[in-house]
C-alpha cells in the first residue's frame, strides 16, 4: 500500500521529468544549429542505446531479454523503425525548418491523433465532447501556422508545419502499437532503439553532411539522455509511486508552457502571441476530450 513518503517520491519524480521534458525542445533548437538533423538523430539514439542498457544492467533484468521469442523480436524491429528512427526523423526535419515555439505545440497535438487512433484501432467510440475538444485542439493549430494572422492567411512554412503534425501522427501510432506489447518498459524501448538503430545509421551514411563538432555532439548526448532516455525511467517512477495516476499525468501538461520559457531564455526566440493562444486552445481541447460525467 502506498504512503505518504510514496506519494512525495511521485511527485517529485514527475516535477522533475516534467523540468527536464520542458529543456528538450531548446535542446533539439541549439543543437540543429551545428548537426544536421539526421546526425542529430544518431548521436542522440547511440546515447539512448547505452542509457538503457546501463539502466537493465543496474535493475538486473538483463535475463529478461533471454526470455523473448522470435515474435518479441520482430515486433521491437517493427516498432523501431517507427520510434526512434521515422519519429525522431521527422521531428528533428520539423525543428530544423520551424521555430522552436512553433514545432514544439504543433508536436504536441499526438494526444489528439491518439484519440482518432484509439477509436479506430481501439474500437473507442469518439463522443461528442471528444468531437468538440479536437476541433478546439486543430484550431490552436491553425492559430500557430499562420502565427496568428487570420486577416491574411498565409502559411509561413507550410512544409515545416506538415512534418511538425506528422511527427504527432507517427508517435500517437507509434503509442497505439507500443500498447500491445506486453514486454517490460525498459526492455522494450532498450530494443526499440537498438533496432531502429541500423536504420538511423544506414540514413547517416547516405544523407549526413557527417560534420560533428563537439557542440553538436554535447547538445546530441543531452538530446538522448534527457529526451529519450533517462527521463522515461524517472516518469515511470513517477506512475509506480503515485496513489491517484491521473494526479501525476496531469503534471505533463505544465510542460509546453515551460518549454516556452527555457525557448525564450536559451534559445532568445520572442515567443509570440499566437504561439501561447494556439498552446493555450489545444491542451484546453486535449482537457475537454478527457472530461467525464457521473453517468458515463
Amino acid at each position: 500500500m502506498l504512503n505518504v513518503k510514496d506519494e512525495k517520491k511521485s511527485y517529485l519524480y514527475g516535477i522533475i521529468s516534467v523540468i527536464i521534458w520542458s529543456t528538450v525542445a531548446s535542446a533539439f533548437k541549439i543543437s540543429l544549429k551545428y548537426l544536421d538533423f539526421i546526425s542529430l538523430l544518431l548521436i542522440s539514439s547511440l546515447t539512448a542505446i547505452f542509457i538503457f542498457f546501463l539502466i537493465i544492467l543496474l535493475q538486473k533484468k538483463l535475463i529478461l531479454l533471454k526470455n523473448l521469442n522470435k515474435k518479441d523480436y520482430i515486433n521491437s524491429l517493427f516498432l523501431g523503425f517507427l520510434n526512434p528512427f521515422i519519429y525522431y526523423t521527422v521531428l528533428f526535419k520539423s525543428y530544423s525548418l520551424l521555430k522552436a515555439q512553433e514545432a514544439q505545440p504543433l508536436n504536441y497535438t499526438w494526444a489528439i491523433f491518439l484519440s482518432i487512433f484509439s477509436s479506430i484501432f481501439l474500437k473507442q467510440r469518439l463522443k461528442i465532447l471528444h468531437l468538440l475538444g479536437l476541433l478546439i485542439s486543430f484550431f490552436g493549430v491553425f492559430i500557430i501556422a499562420i502565427q496568428g494572422n487570420i486577416k491574411e492567411i498565409s502559411f509561413k512554412n507550410p512544409f515545416g508545419v506538415f512534418l511538425a503534425l506528422l511527427s504527432a501522427i507517427i508517435w500517437s501510432l507509434y503509442w497505439i502499437y507500443n500498447i500491445k506489447d506486453k514486454k517490460e518498459e525498459v526492455i522494450k524501448l532498450f530494443l526499440n532503439f537498438l533496432f531502429g538503430f541500423p536504420f538511423i545509421l544506414i540514413s547517416f551514411l547516405l544523407f549526413s553532411n557527417k560534420e560533428l563538432p563537439l557542440k553538436g555532439i554535447l547538445g546530441g548526448i543531452y538530446v538522448g539522455l534527457f529526451e529519450m532516455g533517462i527521463t522515461f525511467v524517472l516518469w515511470l517512477k513517477a506512475l509506480r509511486y503515485a496513489k491517484y495516476v491521473s494526479h501525476i499525468t496531469i503534471l505533463i501538461y505544465l510542460s509546453p508552457f515551460l518549454s516556452l520559457f527555457f525557448i525564450r531564455i536559451f534559445v532568445r526566440e520572442k515567443i509570440l502571441t499566437s504561439t501561447i493562444i494556439g498552446l493555450i486552445l489545444i491542451i484546453s481541447g486535449i482537457f475537454i476530450q478527457k472530461i467525464k460525467f457521473k453517468n458515463q
